[in-house]
């Protein structure tokens, strides 16, 4: 395939390339999946020692399925919508031919070899012969899989560390934390280490790391993306796109929210042209403002980004009213639900792996244990009761909009903000769990920078169903507002 992209210019053009370009390039033969993808693998073997986003790389396959996407494009005849697009899977998500770690020394060990020509793994949940959906619907749509992205033990956290593979790092500053639990994506996505990059959100995990490290992430409508073998966090969990731009989350959604029969929880089945342009402006929308909910405290330079960004909501038309959605704090009823999926896994292992076990990870599910029966069920009914309330509140407004994170990203290989007054993870992320209780979807946007130069997350929140609002809410601000890129490390 022929390209106007030398071979010594390629890592200075291609690192901030989005995946909507790339496929133009590849259609105008600009470009060729090869380049790319090699491109890619070069600046993992150069960026990832830094961050450690990646508990399993697969650089030869990687490399077989880049060529093979260049000679379908060279024939014209690409085989889906993401042919030749360099993407990575979480490692709590199963994928043939891969290790799923879920980042626990319960299910396997460390993946040894070269990053540039190959590796090999062994583990007690793989490699797989059977992809999950999202794998699957990934590989069908022609992208190039470069591997698995890490996560914090069974996902449990809003910080990305874990036993098996140690601490994952923030690219803005790598003492910091690039949230969780998709934080091996978050810090992927910021440094286009792959230009699409899989995520899962129970309670926060998309929208954190992209708040932590100024990229775009959707936790769309519960029952969109499907989702097997099922979460421990059951209807808590969704899967989503992780991305530097909204439009590139667009394109992946059009690919992973297909239906498959192992989901035993179905979707919505109207259907959705993720791709359908966005309007030219926001006029005539209702768009609700609270800056704190009612009840979180913000920081003051995270307030007056957040307030910037609202700024440029009116100035494309939007009717803003700030007010509160109008709940009190559900920590308690989502502790319930969380702290009793974590006792599912916990019940699951034997003595010997509970020792291996992170110990704050350890500790929720023994707290979860303590719940008794009639505790879950009320817990069950104030979400209803929330879900009810949301529905109403949305019936006045076409958005919530709030700050993502009330805090800056913190120190590496802490669960709380050290001498803060934190107990558990989800006592600092106040703005991002509620909204797996309802299922609503909702998206991070990065909006500037704190006066730290750390990035700052806009939390953008639909109606169920109403996921393009966001999207294209999403779209049409990042079209006024600086794309962020970490400084060069090392």
């Amino acid at each position: 395939m022929p390209t106007s992209v030398t071979t010594d210019a390629i890592s200075t053009e291609l690192k901030d390339l989005t995946a909507c370009e790339a496929l133009d390039m590849f259609q105008r033969g600009e470009l060729s999946p090869v380049e790319l993808t090699r491109d890619c693998l070069q600046r993992i073997d150069r960026d990832n020692p830094h961050v450690n986003a990646f508990s399993c790389l697969a650089a030869e396959t990687a490399m077989e399925a880049a060529k093979a996407s260049e000679d379908r494009w060279q024939a014209g005849r690409p085989c889906g919508p993401l042919d030749g697009i360099p993407a990575t899977i979480k490692d709590l998500t199963q994928t043939a031919d891969m290790p799923t770690y879920l980042g626990s020394k319960t299910t396997g060990s460390k993946t040894t070899g070269s990053k540039t020509t190959g590796s090999k793994t062994t583990s007690a949940t793989g490699p797989w012969r059977v992809d999950a959906p999202v794998s699957q619907h990934l590989k069908n749509a022609g992208a190039v899989i470069l591997g698995k992205t890490t996560s914090p033990e069974f996902g449990w956290k809003g910080v990305t560390d874990n036993p098996l593979h140690g601490i994952t790092r923030n690219p803005w500053d790598t003492r910091l934390t690039p949230g969780g639990s998709s934080g091996g994506a978050g810090a992927a996505a910021a440094l286009n280490l792959g230009l699409l990059h899989q995520g899962s959100d129970a309670g926060g995990s998309i929208r954190i790391p992209c708040s932590f490290t100024g990229t775009f992430g959707i936790k769309p409508t519960f029952g969109w993306v499907p989702q097997w073998p099922a979460s421990a966090m059951s209807t808590l969990s969704h899967i989503g796109p992780m991305t530097r731009t909204a439009a590139d989350s667009a394109l992946m959604l059009s690919v992973l929210a297909q239906p498959d029969s192992r989901d035993g929880y179905l979707g919505n089945p109207r259907s959705v042209d993720w791709l359908a342009p966005p309007p030219a402006s926001l006029k005539g929308w209702r768009i609700a403002y609270s800056p704190a909910l009612g009840y979180v405290d913000v920081a003051p330079d995270i307030a007056a980004r957040v307030e910037d960004a609202i700024a440029l909501v009116k100035e494309l038309g939007a009717t803003v009213e700030e007010v509160d959605p109008g709940f009190d704090s559900p920590l308690e009823t989502f502790n319930t639900l969380w702290f009793a999926g974590a006792t599912q896994v916990l019940e699951r292992l034997d003595d010997h792996q509970r020792e291996q076990l992170d110990p704050g990870f350890r500790d929720i599910a023994q707290r979860g244990q303590n719940i008794s029966l009639s505790q879950y069920l009320a817990a069950r009914r104030e979400r209803e009761r929330l879900v009810a309330h949301m529905q109403a509140f949305h019936e006045r407004y076409d958005l919530l909009i709030t700050p993502t994170m009330p805090l800056a990203p913190f120190t590496a290989g802490h669960n709380v903000p050290p001498g803060g007054p934190y107990r558990d993870w989800m006592d600092w992320t106040p703005f991002s769990y509620p909204f797996n209780l309802t299922q609503q979807p909702a998206a991070s946007l990065p909006c500037g920078l704190d006066d730290q130069g750390l990035p700052v997350g806009l939390h953008l929140v639909g109606p169920r169903y109403e996921d393009m609002r966001v999207l294209h809410a999403a779209i049409l601000l990042e079209q006024h507002l600086p794309r962020l890129t970490p400084p060069a490390l090392g």
